[in-house]
């Protein structure tokens, strides 16, 4: 495994493709899909590099640590002012290794077209000094600005200054321009958070992710030291002070609601950590943002979510079938050089004139499989109800009855999965057949494109107060094979769903306040109603759609055995309809 991967695994418990089911089948991505991205043919400017290390002092006193990449002529630094792209990042170690699919990590390279790049740690990480009070919060905005600002200001910067970064780097990066820096104008960012506390606890869920950085002290002396400090004294010192950090697990467990008050951080720490709460902020910051984002990553909603709650003309994203920060088949730093070329020299190379949404449909015909896009959800992708209808059927009509099933205490993926696609950064989901409640339409008589946000409005009960749905959509092969595309997951005490205080794409949202919790009244039916994760595939002829319920899902972080198993019965009628609209895009 490379570095940069095992950091983001220590970082985020996200997620491997993987499917089960009839077959077990793992959901395959082309390797090298077609690349809309346009090579890049300026020559190189500056061949040589020099690369120096350092602290910056912060307003408290707290130094962070810095790499800084200048271009270079005769082994020393080019004279003359350049635009700055800098990384907020937690590790200085992947600069340089991180791989060819990767969102961000090449950046340094920039230095051969004329840019000055910094990679800095953000306090509490690395070899930066400070402690962590939470995660992306407003002392790292802060910090943020004073970095940004202090760039801009040097001798060998001509002040436009660009932000890159993806996970929780690309949050950092979101985060910095909620603070406005006059002198940020481009973010390159993916796979970040819009909503942290649908992130962390999505449907009221605290599932598969990961709760951060914590380190021991053994291993954050593993970290960079910066020049001078080859004996690391400076690092043990930044090394100590981290460990007065806040866990962040703790801090998470402890605000089961979004409006809960941390006494760790003394705030509403999901409001403060949400880059959501200051969409007004970064809206008016002027930053032109480039979102990358995956249909195999739990965050590709995010990323269009902030799209559609971005100025106009100032925004592009491009999904790819990809997993977390991964970018397999476009050259991604051509993209990366051309947006900061537009942004931060003014070259006008046409790449804001193209279509703002760039989108890969999966299962489409060769060379068809990237689509371009004015507005999402897209307009010709019409919501179609199919029926969760009883003795497992999908239908486009009711099917007068009941399904009941029990939650089963084994939700774990059935070979061939094996249990490294199991775990890891990239855990995807996967339904074990013999755990879930299954319906499936008749074999399809052609092909049928569903792309945008599966919702799931569905009547159920239980004989408990309180019940998690998980619901999963899968393609079924003609041999029998399921593909499991995308899930989403709700608890039944927070279903309550009100209108959003941002664009959140027509789609329900729920408030998920303490006074918002509805517990069940045994054997009494609720709506509830949620999103599944966006996707774009095409069901070829002959397949078989299906919609998978289950009470558990494998990637549930703290998931307690019900004994005796709860019973969750799903109704399907005229009075109470439980369907699953799809966005069907086109068919044939």
């Amino acid at each position: 495994m490379k570095p940069v991967m095992r950091i983001l695994a220590n970082l985020l418990a996200i997620f491997t493709v993987a499917a089960a089911g009839l077959g077990g089948a793992v959901a395959q991505q082309p390797s090298r899909p077609a690349s809309f991205a346009v090579p890049d043919q300026e020559p190189v400017r500056f061949p040589e590099q020099i690369k120096t290390s350092f602290y910056l002092p912060l307003r408290d006193g707290v130094r962070l640590a810095v790499d800084l990449y200048q271009p270079a002529v005769g082994g020393k630094a080019a004279p003359g002012r350049f635009p700055v792209v800098w990384h907020h990042t937690f590790d200085r170690r992947t600069r340089g290794e991180a791989p060819t699919n990767a969102v961000v990590g090449t950046e340094p390279g920039l230095t051969k077209y004329g840019y000055v790049v910094a990679v800095v740690e953000r306090r509490g990480l690395g070899a930066s000094f400070g402690e962590r009070r939470g995660y992306n919060d407003r002392v790292e905005a802060q910090d943020a600005y004073e970095v940004n600002e202090w760039l801009a200001a040097q001798p060998w910067s001509n002040g436009n200054v660009g932000i890159v970064g993806c996970s929780n780097t690309g949050a950092a990066a979101m985060h910095a321009i909620t603070m406005r820096p006059p002198h940020l104008k481009a973010a390159f960012v993916g796979c970040f958070a819009w909503d942290t506390y649908d992130w962390t606890l999505r449907g009221g869920l605290f599932a598969q992710w990961g709760t951060g950085v914590t380190r021991t002290l053994e291993q954050d002396m593993q970290a960079l030291p910066v020049d001078g400090d080859e004996t690391k004294t400076l690092l043990r010192q930044a090394a100590e002070e981290h460990q007065k950090s806040t866990d962040l697990a703790t801090l998470w467990r402890g605000i089961p609601y979004r409006d809960g008050y941390s006494p760790l951080t003394a705030s509403r720490f999901w409001s403060e950590g949400s880059i959501a709460a200051y969409a007004d902020q970064m809206r008016q910051s002027g930053v032109a943002l480039y979102i990358i984002g995956g249909w195999h990553d739990d965050l590709r909603k995010d990323g269009l979510v902030a799209f559609r709650n971005w100025s106009s003309g100032k925004v592009k994203i491009t999904i790819g079938p990809w997993m977390h920060c991964q970018s397999d088949g476009v050259d991604m730093f051509s993209e990366m050089k051309r947006f900061f070329d537009f942004h931060l020299k003014g070259v006008d190379n046409g790449i804001m004139a193209e279509a703002p949404i760039r989108y890969f449909t999966v299962n489409a015909p060769a060379g068809q499989e990237w689509k371009s896009a004015s507005t999402w959800p897209l307009p010709e992708a019409k919501p179609t109800a199919y029926h969760l209808a009883p003795r497992g059927r999908l239908l486009p009509a009711q099917g007068g009855g009941a399904t009941a099933f029990k939650v089963s205490q084994n939700v774990d993926c059935p070979p061939p999965v094996s249990a490294a696609q199991r775990s890891g950064p990239f855990a995807q989901p996967c339904v074990n057949a013999a755990a879930a409640s299954l319906f499936v339409t008749p074999q399809l008589t052609q092909d049928t494109e569903v792309t945008g946000h599966p919702v799931a409005d569905i009547w159920v009960s239980a004989d408990a107060t309180d019940a998690n749905i998980f619901v999963y959509l899968e393609d079924i092969a003609p041999d029998g094979t399921a593909t499991t595309l995308t899930d989403g997951r709700q608890r039944a005490s927070l279903r309550k769903v009100v209108q959003p205080p941002y664009d959140n794409l027509g789609l329900p949202w729920r408030r998920s306040y303490k006074e918002d919790v509805q517990l069940l009244v045994p054997g009494a039916p609720v709506r509830m109603q949620f999103d599944l994760f966006p996707v774009s595939y095409v069901f070829k002829k002959g397949h078989r759609i299906r919609v998978s319920v289950t009470g558990a899902d494998y990637r549930e972080r703290d998931r307690a055995q019900q004994n005796p198993a709860v019973t969750i019965t799903i109704r399907d009628t005229k009075k109470m309809p439980s369907t699953v609209a799809l966005p069907i895009a086109k068919r044939g």
